[in-house]
């Protein structure tokens, strides 16, 4: 007997549909063999099948079964078939009484008949619904978060527990009921970390604001005690809150990671990846023979932050050229390759010497010019041309520290922002373009009008720092933001001398170090 059944098949974000093939016939001894590039996971798929049966007390006959998983030519990988090939079993047993025409099934089967959770489900619902399907089967652990992507009458969600309750659904003995729509509750947390707890550093508050205003990468250098991490984690308190769909890609990346929250499985806080410097570069980009997404991605229309940003291999820094600049991260392997969207604002911060005290006004630096060059040589040019942002975190004084009047709150500070970005939207309606930062070079000049004044001020800084082409597009998109900030269609020549300003501290501290 012949039937077939509809699954998924997933390889990094890119899920694909999956057909289970399977012909039966009689036989002196009973075989059960998978075709179809199935590697050694999917193969061990059948003992699972033949145990979670048995242990279901579902009575099957003892046939030569052939499975092939089509299309044949794309590599399978992983337990997710299992729920595929075991329903393609019923169906060529003649156990199934219902149309499953219209359906799809995936999921990893236990040998006591349980359903166990897989990654990546919310990207391959959604990828079943693009394919015209209208039931969607899957772990019970799995439903909240592929009902995400459920539209009433377009698809429906059907969360399986085990073996024997799915078998009753296709046997019309005990219908599942579909998984109710998930609408999370509201996420609120702009109180817990706020910029009023922040004595000081309003340079680097106001420079904050301007870089979650046009989603601008920022470096922060400063002495130790200053500041820098403590300013860097209330950043998601000024940040406009995620759309649907951002919240929809960030939670697919998490989904595929596995490191979704099954309980509240849609990511509706923009993330904050905070990585040390003994991260390697396949933990910061992605990576592995299965490439997985790394920090760059989870953080995807988040933060980045990287501490002790120069104690980094200079090799992993280097890595992230092309993701910044490009907002997606391509993994290739021999089987395939994958691609991460990671539409990231990079966060650093760094001492400016070994020691620290660097330019402190009491503290003396110990290091040596080598020393120093050396450190600050581990941050290449290329990589400083990518952020936008550069400022200096001083020492706070005591005045500044025992003064117990509140700086200003982060809610005050978001309501300028979200100001800022509501003027982006308009503006970019229609568009791929999310921010300032993602403005394209060709359109710089239509978008970013400048007075005389602040043409002037900007060619004066050009040819005086020597700017990169880069720098000069970055610092005209960074004077955008601060524009939008100030309410102004024209960038000024105030505006443009303060986004110049931000790009200063590469020449005072890399100027004749750095290669």
């Amino acid at each position: 007997m012949f039937a077939k059944i509809n699954g998924m098949g997933l390889y990094g974000m890119n899920a694909f549909p999956v057909s289970a093939e399977i012909s039966t016939s009689g036989g002196s001894v009973p075989a059960f063999d998978i075709v179809g590039l199935a590697d050694v996971s999917v193969q061990e798929s059948k003992m699972r099948i033949r145990s979670a049966l048995k242990n279901s007390e579902i009575k099957t006959k003892p046939l030569n079964t052939i499975v092939n998983l089509a299309p044949a030519s794309v590599r399978k990988t992983g337990s997710l078939y299992d729920l595929t090939i075991l329903t393609a079993v019923l169906a060529a047993q003649g156990l199934i009484k219902i149309n499953t025409d219209d359906s799809v099934f995936f999921g990893e089967v236990s040998l006591g008949g349980d359903l166990n959770p897989v990654n990546g489900a919310l990207t391959m619902t959604i990828a079943a619904r693009e394919n015209g399907i209208k039931k969607v089967f899957l772990p019970a652990a799995n439903a909240k978060e592929a009902a995400v992507a459920r539209f009433p009458g377009v698809i429906e969600v059907y969360g399986v527990n085990n073996v024997r309750e799915l078998f009753q659904h296709l046997a019309g003995e005990a219908k599942i009921e579909p998984q109710k729509a998930f609408i999370p509750e509201t996420a609120d947390f702009y109180d817990a970390l706020n910029f009023s707890d922040v004595k000081g550093q309003e340079n680097v508050k106001n420079a904050l604001e301007v870089a979650a205003a046009g989603f601008h990468n920022i470096l922060i250098i400063g002495t130790p005690g200053t500041g820098k991490s403590m300013l860097a984690k209330r950043l998601p308190s000024i940040l406009p809150r995620m759309s649907f769909e951002e919240s929809l890609e960030t939670t697919q990346i998490h989904s595929v990671a596995g490191v979704l929250d099954i309980k509240n499985p849609l990511v509706t806080v923009r993330p904050f990846r905070s990585v040390t410097h003994t991260a390697s570069a396949a933990g910061l980009i992605g990576g592995g023979s299965i490439p997985k997404p790394g920090e760059i991605s989870l953080a995807h229309n988040g933060v980045l932050f990287l501490d002790e940003f120069p104690e980094f291999d200079r090799r992993t820094l280097e890595t992230l050229r092309q993701p910044l600049e490009n907002g997606e991260m391509n993994i290739s392997r021999a089987v395939g390759k994958a691609c991460y969207p990671c539409k990231i604002m990079l966060v650093a911060a760094m001492n400016p010497c070994p020691c620290g005290n660097f330019g402190h006004p009491a503290k003396r630096c110990t290091c040596t010019e080598r020393q120093v060059a050396s450190y600050l040589g581990k941050i290449s040019q290329p990589v400083l041309d990518r952020i936008d942002i550069q400022i200096e975190a001083a020492p706070v004084g005591y005045g500044e520290l025992s003064d117990r009047e509140k700086g200003e709150p982060s809610c005050e500070v978001l309501k300028r922002v979200e100001a800022a970005r509501e003027i982006q939207q308009k503006r970019y309606a229609g568009t791929a373009i999310k921010s300032n930062s993602d403005i394209p070079a060709g359109m710089l000049s239509e978008i970013c009008p400048l007075s005389p004044d602040a043409a002037v001020t900007l060619k004066n800084a050009f040819e005086k720092l020597g700017l990169s082409a880069r720098a000069y597009d970055r610092i005209l998109k960074v004077a955008r933001t601060i524009a939008d900030l100030n309410g102004s269609e024209i960038i000024e020549k105030r505006h443009i001398a303060r986004a110049v300003q931000y790009r200063s501290l590469d020449k005072k501290y890399w100027t004749g170090r750095n290669n």
